[in-house]
């Protein structure tokens, strides 16, 4: 039988809360299934805080509101993050992306996580 995680497009507001949202829909309050896109991404392959049932799908409602939350803002908002956080030689890159995100250009935080479902886990999102 096919087990059902469902994301609540509603309570993503952030990066930091689809981590949470995610979590908890896989694992229960305080769960945990990734707190960056690394591990989010290990946690679909098969690597800590998989869901033990290998049949699973992702139904995330709501998701035009995540989708607006975590548009361009966000992603400029996270790209400023890992600026401060990673190596000097990123530097220049992530600027680059970071005015790209700032004129309303290129994958967002929520392309983003589309995305490694579909690379990782490929059909396993539903998007409601």
């Amino acid at each position: 039988m096919t087990a059902v995680y469902v994301v609540d497009g509603v309570e993503v507001g952030s990066l930091e809360d689809f981590w949470r949202v995610v979590g908890e829909a896989v694992n229960g309050p305080g769960g945990y299934f990734g707190r960056n896109l690394d591990a989010f991404t290990d946690c679909l392959r098969g690597g800590f805080g998989t869901p033990d049932d290998e049949d699973f799908v992702f139904e995330w409602r709501d998701h035009e509101v995540s989708r607006r939350n975590l548009g361009y803002p966000e992603t400029v908002r996270q790209l400023e993050l890992l600026l401060k956080r990673g190596h000097p030689s990123h530097g220049p890159a992530l600027r680059e992306r970071i005015e790209r995100a700032r004129a309303g250009e290129g994958d967002t935080v929520f392309d983003w996580l589309v995305e490694i479902f579909n690379d990782e886990v490929p059909g396993v999102l539903r998007l409601a």
